[in-house]
């Protein structure tokens, strides 16, 4: 190798797919890896420009396969952006169901996908959804021009901007999605079960615990089996959303089984937080679907370890604590900021009190997501010929989570005040660090727009 072949070599102990090589290096070259090695191998020596990680784990950066952007115009592309630059996340998939409209059409489409070119620090892929009526064609175009998959709900959150898609409508998209080799993922939420138990428990608002005993376990399990009925007959790939207990993973494992091509996700909140919580939290910690019991909690890193579990992410959702401040439950927005926590929380929770090894922590937020949603040939894995896409994390770094200390515009979090062990000291996209010693260092623009790459 002549001097200087590379932009910059990485040195420390590398999380790559087949397990932790230590005392290695990383030679990244115009945005991509170019070359894995040992840190003594002669080559990497030569590079314009160095970063000394012995002692930390480097890994490939978190793809963050659901985060609302939009869903509060305080966010945005840039702030949303910013946030996972400081936690470790390199990708962001973006969802579709913004304060302004649905992502359904292709003029929309494009005209957020200039949006995200111009304001994102780090690179995203963007989901789609469907119009309420029929949106066939949209579907077919969609996909074409890059959408890395679909999301529609069962559940009528908000007719304008996120409504409920009905069952025949499900099922009839789900045979045009399915052409396309894109996957469609469900917001799995029975809607008649958990509107009759809305009014059921609206008296009790007073209670924060009450938004749990409004959406019980078997309206999530319901829409479930819904949806990988409707998958199984199409032959459509289905992504399961923010699953809350193991009975549905159980149920995934099911279909599985039998062929349907069914994944499945849970979040950062369902394995650090419980119903336990809420009169704590209050409204912080009301999500869609709720949180549920210390025992699903624990129940949850088990499946982790098995492969139940597709992937873990943030369903980053950062309301003003102005919609987060209503002493009757119900009055309050649902979701909570996260992207930023993902890869921090679930090491320190995960891998650094033994509950999953590093390798399972990489496949979880980062290979599953990307390949479950067209992104593997760019994204997920610390592989030549890959995007330079980096989290460095030292895990000797002990230090407590201060929500002021958070880029969302949210400016709280429900885990304010966690002891955390393992931290996120360097995050580079395409081999250019944006955030570097505690700063977000990127820029607004550096971001990209990830076409996916689908096989029908």
């Amino acid at each position: 190798m002549v001097n200087n072949s590379y932009d910059l070599v990485i040195y420390g102990n590398l999380v790559l797919p087949e397990g932790v090589a230590y005392h290695s290096a990383v030679g990244i070259k115009d945005g991509k890896i170019v070359r894995i090695g040992h840190r003594d191998d002669a080559d990497m020596a030569a590079a314009t420009e160095k970063i000394n990680a012995e002692g930390s784990y480097v890994l490939p950066g978190a793809v963050d396969a659901h985060v609302h952007c939009y869903s509060s115009l305080d966010e945005g592309f840039y702030t949303a952006s910013a946030a996972a630059a400081a936690g470790g996340v390199t990708t962001i998939i973006e969802m579709p169901y913004d304060a302004m409209g649905m992502i359904c059409t292709l003029p929309a489409f494009k005209e957020k996908k200039q949006q995200l070119e111009q304001q994102s620090i780090v690179d995203m892929a963007m989901l789609v959804t469907i119009h309420k009526q029929d949106g066939y064609d949209h579907i077919r175009q969609l996909a074409e021009a890059g959408a890395c998959g679909f999301k529609v709900s069962m559940f009528n959150t908000d007719s304008f901007r996120f409504p409920r898609i009905d069952d025949g409508q499900l099922l009839d998209s789900f045979a045009v999605i399915a052409e396309t080799g894109c996957p469609v993922g469900v917001h799995a939420e029975n809607d008649e079960i958990v509107r009759r138990y809305i009014d059921k428990y609206r008296s009790q608002g007073a209670d924060p615990r009450s938004h749990g005993w409004s959406r019980p376990k078997v309206s999530e399990s319901a829409a479930a089996l819904t949806a990988m009925e409707l998958a199984y007959e199409t032959g459509v790939k289905l992504h399961l959303y923010h699953c809350t207990y193991p009975r549905i993973f159980q149920l995934v494992d099911y279909f599985r089984s039998i062929g349907a091509k069914v994944t499945a996700e849970t979040c950062t909140h369902y394995l650090t937080l419980s119903v336990e919580d809420m009169p704590r939290l209050q409204a912080k910690g009301k999500i869609n679907p709720p949180l549920r019991t210390k025992q699903d909690k624990e129940d949850l890193w088990e499946l982790l370890k098995t492969g139940s579990i597709d992937m873990i992410t943030s369903d980053h959702a950062p309301w003003l604590i102005g919609r987060k401040s209503d002493a009757d439950i119900f009055n309050n927005a649902s979701g909570a900021p996260g992207v930023e926590h993902l890869l921090p929380i679930i090491y320190s929770e995960g891998v650094a009190k033994g509950k999953l090894a590093l390798t399972d922590l990489v496949r979880l937020i980062s290979q599953r997501p990307a390949d479950v949603f067209g992104l593997g040939h760019r994204k997920g894995r610390l592989t030549e010929g890959y995007d330079a896409d980096i989290a460095i994390i030292d895990p000797a770094a002990a230090w407590t989570l201060d929500e002021c200390e958070l880029q969302s515009s949210a400016g709280w979090s429900a885990y304010n005040g966690m002891s955390m062990q393992g931290k996120v000291t360097h995050t580079l996209v395409r081999g250019t660090l944006v955030y570097e010693a505690g700063a977000v260092t990127g820029k607004a623009g550096h971001g990209e727009f990830i076409k996916a790459e689908h096989l029908a």
